[in-house]
């Protein structure tokens, strides 16, 4: 896992303009490849910070203003901020939520979800990347995976619009997981 203080560019650059901007505390709880890559240190290439939250909603305004795609820091760093709408979190995700680089920024807090809730916020969509992080993280952490199953069907199972596909889908990587680990 590289130095939590370590912020790449142009990233480092985009999230100090970012800091600018913000006139109080402004906190993102941020998931994705931006987690997965920072955190973690999976050697990935990635173009967003997909956030979940902004708070409070003048910095979200603010962000959305030149942070988004197309917008002035897009332009001139080639990333963006991006508001994630689809991706369906744990219930309890906020009360593990941990700061990414505390101390670097005056007014922005970049929060990451653990890693377990990270990984169920890929559960629904599945794409082959979103795959090949959960087996990293699951190497990494390394994954209780009888919590990611607790954590799955206590706080996001009650939740999902086709629970059983989920069901099925997280049982597959769990296997993946598990023959990762023979």
């Amino acid at each position: 896992m590289p130095p939590r203080d370590a912020i790449p560019e142009p990233w480092f650059s985009f999230l100090t303009e970012l800091d600018k901007i913000a006139t109080s505390t402004a906190r993102l709880d941020c998931i994705g490849g931006f987690v997965v890559t920072m955190l973690y240190g999976l050697d990935r290439p990635t173009g967003d910070i997909d956030v979940l939250e902004i708070a409070p909603l003048s910095a979200a305004d603010a962000f959305a203003e030149v942070a988004l795609l197309g917008g002035a820091l897009y332009r001139r760093y080639g990333i963006y901020l991006d508001r994630v709408t689809v991706a369906q979190a744990p219930y309890e995700y906020e009360s593990r939520l941990e700061e990414m680089f505390p101390g670097t920024f005056q007014h922005l807090r970049l929060m990451a979800l653990d890693p377990y809730d990270l990984a169920l916020t890929k559960l629904e969509r599945n794409i082959e990347r979103d795959r090949n992080d959960v087996r990293y993280l699951a190497r990494t952490v390394p994954f209780d995976l009888k919590l990611l199953r607790e954590r799955y069907v206590a706080e996001l199972r009650p939740y999902l619009g086709n629970p059983r596909r989920e069901d099925l889908t997280l049982q597959l990587w769990i296997d993946a997981i598990e023959e990762d680990r023979a």
